[in-house]
């Protein structure tokens, strides 16, 4: 399973959130002005806006000290494997997530091929922006070719251009180190690292983090209704979060049942399992800092990360 709609929106969104001390602070990526904001579709991401007077860059300062002052929480790379091993489960039924770089498929959800160490689709951008800047350094690479075909395909289901040699290209590419560290980079620039950011504005511990991490990955960072940032919106008008002075255990569940609702609506999603058996799970027996041992199914399949 992978994202149901990408781009659309900046990379960490958006506008005056409360944080601590009861001071707005902007952050500096919001939408640029006339951007739809409703957009469920593909679409290219747009670039990140950077502070515009002295006081907006005043503002990210004081925001990036404070989040850099925080509890690493799922940045500490013990908690990032675990939270890369919890991921696979979904997205490939294996803790075994570093197997995943040269996968390549269409598992028929209207994004194309999903392929490599996240799922990034030839349908969603997040694909196109790995070929483009893997080529960007190593030209000669076996993707490099197929780059027309990715530009002409972004948006849509197609496979014009790509078949039949673009699984196989996809493959022997992720026998390259340089490639594989390309897909780390890349997941982690467009999902990972924003996830966590926005998650820690939201006052959020490690398990939070986490549902903010698995929601990014399946829904994209879109700020249509279907996209994580809709989903955010919708959870923040049902409970508080934790830097609105809500509990954190009631917004989490806010935003779960959210994100399951958007699921519930999209036939290759409609299996809930990495919310109902597996999230949720954690959520209610107060696992909020994601320590293990950890125990969840998926799909039936019963998942373990042993006490480290």
């Amino acid at each position: 399973m992978t994202r149901l709609a990408l781009f659309g929106a900046p990379l960490a969104i958006a506008a005056s959130i409360v944080f601590g001390g009861g001071s707005d602070v902007l952050v500096s990526d919001a939408p640029a002005e006339g951007q739809d904001l409703t957009a469920d579709r593909p679409a290219y991401q747009p670039k990140q806006q950077e502070p515009r007077t002295d006081q907006e860059k005043r503002e990210q300062k004081e925001l990036d000290e404070r989040i850099a002052k925080m509890p690493p929480g799922l940045a500490a790379p013990e908690m990032k494997e675990i939270a890369s091993q919890i991921v696979a489960s979904a997205e490939n039924s294996t803790l075994n997530w570093r197997g995943q770089y040269g996968s390549i498929k269409d598992i028929g959800d209207g994004c194309g091929y999903t392929a490599g160490v996240i799922g990034f689709c030839s349908g969603t951008n997040d694909m196109l922006q790995l070929v483009e800047g893997y080529t960007k350094n190593h030209p000669d690479n076996p993707l490099a070719g197929y780059l027309p075909a990715l530009r002409e395909v972004d948006g849509t289901a197609s496979h014009e251009g790509l078949d039949p040699g673009f699984r196989a290209a996809w493959a022997k590419a992720a026998e390259s180190p340089a490639f594989r560290k390309a897909q780390d980079e890349t997941r982690d620039r467009i999902y990972f690292e924003p996830a966590v950011r926005i998650a820690k504005m939201d006052g959020l511990g490690t398990l939070g983090q986490f549902i903010y991490y698995d929601a990014m990955v399946l829904h994209g960072p879109g700020v249509g209704p279907k996209g994580f940032y809709g989903i955010r919106d919708a959870a923040m008008k049902s409970a508080k979060t934790v830097a609105e002075g809500g509990k954190e255990q009631a917004y989490l569940n806010a935003f779960l049942d959210a994100g399951r609702a958007v699921m519930k609506v999209k036939k290759a999603h409609k299996d809930t399992s990495r919310i109902d058996t597996a999230q949720r799970v954690f959520l209610r027996s107060g696992n909020m800092d994601l320590k293990t041992p950890l125990v969840w199914q998926m799909y039936g399949e019963t998942f373990r990360i042993p006490a480290s």
